[in-house]
């Protein structure tokens, strides 16, 4: 059975590793993530090779990697960046965390339970009152909204107590998007444009050339136009060039991730050939996802 210093250094080497994509890790690195003597790290690792735990790797950028053995000893998951979970502070991903496994306390009372988060990398970067969301898992795209009430820092275990839990529905965004799409044409001026939104009461559209989206118009655009003086100027000139569409097959948690890594809040909804069939917002997803939709 391993000690508890054991047990931290062969998860700080882990997180490390995770982190280097694979490099080998210096004793002195473990040493100074953990916050401890370099020699202290050399000793236990000689017992942690012995126990078929850590392997070494020699040369001048040699050093330890954890073995397979290691992750199950740990009761982590060996897999790839691509199948872990995320966790998002204040909107923002964090990067070097992430979750393999997720435990509840109890579930006939989801909203007020509490969710046991076993993480990989560092996680003595959340403290106690940190508000996290956890998710979208890979399989049943659950999310999980929390507050961080303990952390184990041996176990690299995240407490959170939950205040929602859901589960993204597996609908296409075709399913949420506004399909009465307006548009505006390539040579509408800002003007008229703004007329159309405001009518229309949205704040954003695409541009079309013919049958070809080459834009989008927001009322932020329109806002900079009026202070720059272009407000006779054609939406051309000032419209958002760099659009992002999704194909009408593309799942909702797909599509959050795209919104969230583009920092957009719409996206155009196209077929395989490119005609625009709707657009759907943030807003659109997350009503749909809290059940308002």
């Amino acid at each position: 059975m391993l000690t508890s210093v054991q047990k931290e250094i062969l998860q700080s080497l882990i997180n490390l590793y995770r982190k280097s994509q694979g490099k080998s890790i210096k004793g002195e690195e473990i040493a100074e993530m953990m916050n401890r003597n370099p020699g202290t790290i050399r000793n236990q690792m000689q017992s942690l090779r012995s126990l078929g735990l850590v392997k070494g790797v020699p040369g001048p950028r040699g050093g330890y990697k954890p073995t397979i053995k290691a992750y199950h000893t740990l009761n982590i998951s060996a897999t790839d960046s691509e199948t872990t979970v995320p966790i998002y502070m204040k909107g923002e991903k964090i990067e070097d965390i992430s979750v393999a496994k997720i435990e509840f306390t109890s579930i006939p009372h989801p909203g007020e339970c509490e969710a046991a988060v076993k993480a990989l990398g560092n996680i003595k970067q959340l403290d106690l009152g940190d508000k996290i969301r956890v998710g979208p898992t890979p399989v049943n795209k659950l999310v999980i909204n929390g507050v961080v009430v303990g952390r184990d820092d041996m176990d690299n275990i995240i407490l959170l107590d939950t205040t929602s839990i859901r589960s993204i529905p597996k609908k296409t965004v075709l399913e949420v998007a506004s399909q009465d799409l307006i548009t505006l044409d390539v040579n509408d001026n800002i003007k008229n444009a703004a007329a159309i939104l405001s009518k229309k009461g949205i704040e954003g559209a695409p541009v079309l050339d013919k049958e070809d989206i080459i834009g989008i118009l927001t009322l932020n655009d329109i806002i900079k136009a009026i202070a720059q003086d272009k407000i006779e100027k054609k939406v051309s000139e000032v419209m958002s060039k760099d659009i992002i569409t999704v194909r009408d097959e593309v799942m909702i948690a797909d599509a959050i991730e795209i919104m969230n890594k583009k920092n957009i809040g719409r996206l155009i909804v196209t077929t395989k050939k490119g005609t625009p069939l709707g657009i759907v917002t943030r807003t659109d997803l997350l009503d749909m996802i809290a059940g308002l939709k």
